[in-house]
């Protein structure tokens, strides 16, 4: 009897066979998947060098907190205000610590964020392959295009972990240091200090979907090698030089389209009323970088030889 007849008999005998029984039991299910992405979710966050990296994160704003102590004890007054991104926020934070906030999202999202990202999402799937146990994953039957967006959602939800573990920090410090109260926006409207968490908690939901693009382009990346340093350095590799290339006046004519480019639009959600030009700007650009990125990975994954 053929193996496609053996379970058709075994159900019109009301006997179950062992190869039936597999079967049934291979039966790819969504709660499968769920669990996948909660046992990978939780192998991720118990590695030591994501809780360095989390641990880093919330070191930044402290630092930058205690310098603006010191620095205003010293001589009795602010820093000069800036223009934009963190500078723009530096000289509120004496006056409120609120502000601790949004600088430390400033100061974080061009370097250090974007780097931690990379380093997660770089081993993703080559750290699976040099260890070896990828090809045990492929072996469950959710396949190989639900395990690659398990692994891109375990990356998102770093992103998002990672830019609370900022601001949660960053809140703690400014409360610790400074005065807070009602939040002085960049219109100059003033609003409770309740509505300016809610915007500091906007601003954090931005800064994470800013970095939807990193994930992807890491992600990608991964599927190429099996060597997870590779992959991790290739991805920070890939940041810097995109980061210089939005630095040089002679590319403007590129720049837009280059995923940091809109980076630090989430100050406009500190204007009354808000300005979503840029904001829109950037989250479509990242979503962008998401769906190309996303579809090489996919299509190198489900395509890969996977023999280690």
């Amino acid at each position: 009897m053929s193996r496609a007849e053996a379970p058709g008999s075994a159900r019109d005998t009301g006997t179950h066979s062992g190869a039936g029984s597999a079967e049934v039991r291979r039966t790819p299910r969504p709660l499968w998947s769920l669990g996948l992405l909660r046992n990978e979710i939780g192998t991720t966050f118990r590695r030591w060098r994501t809780l360095v990296l989390l641990a880093v994160l919330a070191a930044v704003p402290v630092l930058i907190g205690i310098a603006v102590k010191i620095e205003t004890s010293g001589d009795g007054g602010g820093s000069g205000g800036g223009g934009g991104g963190g500078a723009a926020f530096v000289s509120q934070i004496t006056n409120n610590g609120l502000f601790l906030v949004f600088t430390a999202l400033a100061v974080t999202l061009p370097v250090f964020l974007p780097l931690a990202v990379g380093v997660v999402a770089g081993d993703a799937v080559a750290g699976e392959a040099h260890t070896g146990t990828l090809r045990y994953l492929l072996v469950a039957p959710a396949g190989r295009t639900k395990l690659l967006l398990v692994k891109y959602a375990t990356t998102l939800t770093f992103c998002l972990v990672a830019t609370l573990v900022v601001a949660a920090s960053a809140l703690v410090t400014g409360a610790l240091l400074f005065p807070v109260g009602e939040v002085t926006l960049l219109s100059g409207t003033t609003v409770p200090f309740g509505e300016g968490l809610l915007r500091a908690l906007a601003i954090a939901a931005v800064v994470a979907l800013s970095l939807v693009g990193v994930a992807a382009i890491g992600l990608f990346v991964s599927t190429l090698t099996n060597s997870g340093i590779a992959a991790m350095a290739t991805t920070v590799g890939l940041l810097i030089m995109v980061q210089i290339l939005d630095t040089i006046p002679q590319l403007h004519a590129i720049q837009p389209y280059l995923f940091p480019h809109h980076w630090l639009s989430f100050a406009d959600v500190l204007r009354d009323p808000v300005y979503w030009d840029r904001l829109q700007q950037n989250l479509g650009l990242q979503v962008l970088y998401a769906l190309v990125f996303g579809s090489a990975a996919w299509a190198r994954f489900t395509t890969r030889d996977v023999t280690v």
